[in-house]
């Protein structure tokens, strides 16, 4: 059998999911997840204290980019909440929670776990650790921004796993085990830090960031994280029927043909570097990754050609309606976005156990 037979064969539903649930084209699901998301993300920025409508959105869109001219209506104070603030940040919350789900969908399908989440690599520690060196000890001597310090923690965290890993086997096993340790590692160096050289306000600041803050998104962040999800989207569905074959494990994967420690290496650095980019603009933002996946898998069915898309569509969604909930729920106060996806999260990660329970 080869890859692309593999695809087919994966691509079919375990028993007790209806057909037509199964079954549904790329087509029904991927024009309905992008309206959805563009009108989830023209409906975000108009919620907040500032009085802004959706046409006031479009007209500041269309002004910047020089296709029309900015309604007479709209302030220049108007202006700047919609294109400087509202705007980059909701595209940072639709780029971060379209890549963490990707990641999610790709990790659990290639390690066969699936309590894989792209935090599994130790990806999120490592960055935290970075941040925290950077703005408590001062790293870099000021030429080193957080988010710099975090990529390259969470770079440096993923070269540890991969280390650790390859010197037990390379197994996909010892790939989670390296990556919990390095987890472990990483965070207790962290809460060192913290603990015996940051002051109060700078603990405060720090601790809120580790939960995951999408406030100080800026157009940079935006640029980035987007052009990091575009080429990770693209390698991954370039290995979608790769990622097929490993659902029936390794050892059968390479006798349909597969590169299986190649790939594997790969998939791991893709993942594993645009977790880093998104965390290092908007911090650990936890259940994303592992709960969307298994959602999304429910309706298009196992084969990643549909499933990573859909995830996309459904991550970014998610996550722009998670960040409008953070930031306006308590208002003036701003809720990390990490933990309201864990409070959606934690629930809805049972009811997805719950009903894979019963389809068997």
């Amino acid at each position: 059998m080869t890859p692309a037979g593999a695809a087919k064969t994966a691509d079919r539903a375990p028993a007790g999911i209806p057909a037509a649930r199964r079954t549904r084209p790329l087509w029904l699901w991927a024009p309905a997840g992008t309206v959805a998301l563009c009108v989830s993300v023209a409906v975000a920025v108009t919620i907040g204290p500032a009085d802004i409508d959706i046409a006031d959105v479009w007209s500041v869109i269309a002004a910047h980019l020089g296709v029309g001219t900015t309604a007479g209506d709209v302030s220049p104070l108007r202006d700047g909440i919609v294109w400087d603030l509202r705007l980059p940040r909701t595209l940072l919350a639709a780029a971060c929670g379209a890549g963490l789900a990707v990641c999610g969908a790709v990790l659990q399908s290639l390690l066969r776990n699936p309590l894989a989440d792209p935090f599994v690599l130790g990806v999120s520690s490592g960055a935290s650790t970075g941040a925290v060196l950077v703005v408590v000890l001062g790293v870099g001597g000021g030429a080193l921004s957080v988010s710099g310090g975090a990529f390259l923690g969470a770079v440096c965290s993923f070269a540890l796993v991969m280390l650790l890993s390859h010197s037990l086997g390379g197994t996909t096993d010892r790939v989670v085990l390296a990556g919990v340790a390095a987890m472990q590692l990483f965070s207790s160096l962290t809460s060192f830090v913290v603990l015996t050289a940051a002051d109060a306000e700078t603990t405060r600041g720090v601790l809120f960031w580790l939960l995951g803050s999408l406030g100080g998104a800026g157009w940079p962040d935006v640029w980035t994280g987007a052009a990091a999800l575009v080429l990770a989207l693209a390698v991954c569905l370039g290995h979608a029927r790769t990622l097929d074959a490993f659902a029936f494990g390794q050892d059968a994967a390479a006798t349909l043909g597969v590169h299986v420690v190649r790939t594997r290496l790969v998939l791991l650095c893709v993942t594993a570097l645009l977790t880093a980019v998104l965390v290092a603009s908007a911090g650990a933002i936890g259940f994303v990754g592992l709960v969307l996946p298994h959602a999304v898998r429910a309706l298009t069915g196992p084969g990643h050609a549909r499933l990573l898309p859909v995830c996309a569509l459904a991550g970014a969604v998610f996550l722009v309606w998670v960040d409008t909930l953070a930031r306006t729920v308590l208002e003036p106060k701003e809720v990390p976005v990490g933990v309201v996806t864990s409070l959606i999260g934690v629930p809805a990660f049972v009811l997805v156990l719950y009903r894979t329970r019963r389809s068997r």
